[in-house]
């Protein structure tokens, strides 16, 4: 079965897969799995190999899209935009990159950030013309 990028990152960091809670948002035949950490919870061999900068002060937000009405509930590959907004409303546009592993396809952004500071995050994602939807969560952030 498929696994989200955000599961391999923390099961290579040694952390428990619970220490970070699945978030998913279900539309029609379609589940949406999303997740924002710190840069630095990834290894720097991850990191690397991604083009990920690791820092203090810098967000990942991590999207994939899984078929549910197919065997195996696949990976589907979708148009994807989305914007960032701390508390004092500052937009940042966020630019994501579509990574392949096998029969994975993840959506990566990266997003800065101060200690202590609640983002929320707006995503559009569209595939064909049988999804089209908005993604909305807030995620709090730490400097470590």
């Amino acid at each position: 079965m498929f696994r989200p990028l955000f599961f391999g990152l923390l099961l290579s960091l040694g952390i428990a897969a619970n220490a970070f809670a699945e978030q998913k948002q279900s539309v029609g035949n379609y589940d949406i799995h999303y997740v924002a950490l710190g840069s630095t919870f990834i290894t720097p061999t991850i990191a690397k190999s991604y083009g990920i900068q690791r820092s203090s002060y810098t967000g990942l937000v991590n999207i994939s899209v899984l078929d549910k009405s197919v065997e195996g509930n696949p990976a589907i590959p979708v148009e994807i935009s989305g914007i960032a907004n701390n508390l004092l409303d500052a937009r940042i546009d966020l630019v994501f990159r579509e990574i392949r592993e096998g029969d994975a396809i993840y959506y990566i952004a990266e997003v800065p950030y101060r200690d202590d500071q609640e983002i929320n995050f707006q995503i559009a994602i569209k595939y064909g013309k049988t999804l089209n939807t908005q993604l909305k969560f807030k995620q709090k952030f730490y400097v470590d």
